[in-house]
């Protein structure tokens, strides 16, 4: 009998990726969206639980609303946090192992170099805090099967984001004013979702610790930098891309200036890290344009 592995969040750009990648491998992948399993209700998780038996669950569920999250942190925290708690929960009682998908906001984004899986966190918005909560409740109540995979700057086809936006924008602005002091790792959700399946797999093989890992790719470049790629691959002119500052853009929620994740804890499970978010970006760009430009 195939192993069951529970993917909360599966109507998201990530859960969806994490789908497809699980559709080639010999198990039984159950989509869980907010009508099937509601993680904020423990009764709901719990009653999932017995009824499908999951020895692998995957939580890409998430208030992902940054910003509404400085005045909505209760909402936010129902979700990121007590709805990772009750996962972990279940998961302790039903002998699962847990993937909870967490961010680069848990730092403070005022580094200089990538910060290691270890460094101190120190969240600077709520939902930063939040999800550092949901961190801490999987980590304590699975210090043998919770993996934390911290990522950051995600695009897919399957779900509005930066990358898609920029294809849009290209299309009707003559020149795009984009952030050039805040630097990061663009993500293919396609290359996330595949190291998320082989942790779980790593995992229940006891080949990888429990912990923190960051999943996140290789490089590092500025909002402004990733917009002139996109030109390029579209093939038009990078100049038209300008460059501005974090302060001409204010938000509600504090934008981290540093997010470059290191990726050293990968080699601890026999697990190469992301590729080079340059080269992901090439192959996952004729999926973006087509469902940006259908």
């Amino acid at each position: 009998m195939s192993a069951v592995w529970l993917v909360t969040g599966a109507e998201g750009m990530l859960g969806r990726d994490v789908l497809a990648r699980l559709a080639g491998e010999d198990v039984t992948a159950v989509a869980a969206g907010r009508g099937t399993v509601d993680i904020t209700d423990p009764a709901s998780v719990r009653a999932a639980f017995e009824r499908l038996r999951p020895q692998v669950v995957v939580n890409c569920a998430a208030w992902t609303a940054v910003d509404d999250a400085e005045t909505q942190e209760d909402a936010a925290l129902r979700v990121n946090g007590q709805g990772a708690a009750h996962l972990a929960e279940a998961c302790r009682e039903h002998g699962a192992v847990l993937l909870q998908v967490s961010t680069d906001y848990v730092f403070a984004g005022d580094a200089g170099r990538p910060y290691p899986e270890e460094a101190p966190t120190g969240p600077r918005s709520a939902y930063g805090r939040t999800k550092l909560a949901g961190e801490r409740a999987v980590l304590e109540t699975l210090p043998d099967t919770g993996y934390v995979v911290r990522t950051a700057w995600l695009y897919g086809a399957g779900g509005g984001n930066f990358v898609r936006t920029m294809i849009r924008l290209e299309g009707v602005k003559d020149t795009l004013d984009v952030v050039d002091d805040q630097r990061g790792q663009p993500t293919w959700t396609a290359d996330l979702a595949d190291r998320l399946v082989r942790l779980g797999q790593a995992a229940r093989a006891g080949t990888a610790p429990a912990g923190v890992y960051h999943g996140t790719s290789g490089g590092e470049t500025t909002w402004f930098g990733l917009t002139r790629e996109i030109f390029a691959l579209l093939g038009a002119d990078p100049e038209r891309v300008l460059p501005t500052t974090s302060e001409a853009f204010v938000r509600p929620a504090p934008r981290p200036a540093y997010s470059v994740l290191g990726h050293d804890r990968w080699a601890a499970a026999g697990i190469e890290p992301v590729r080079d978010w340059q080269a992901a970006l090439k192959e996952a760009f004729p999926a973006l344009l087509a469902a940006e430009r259908p």
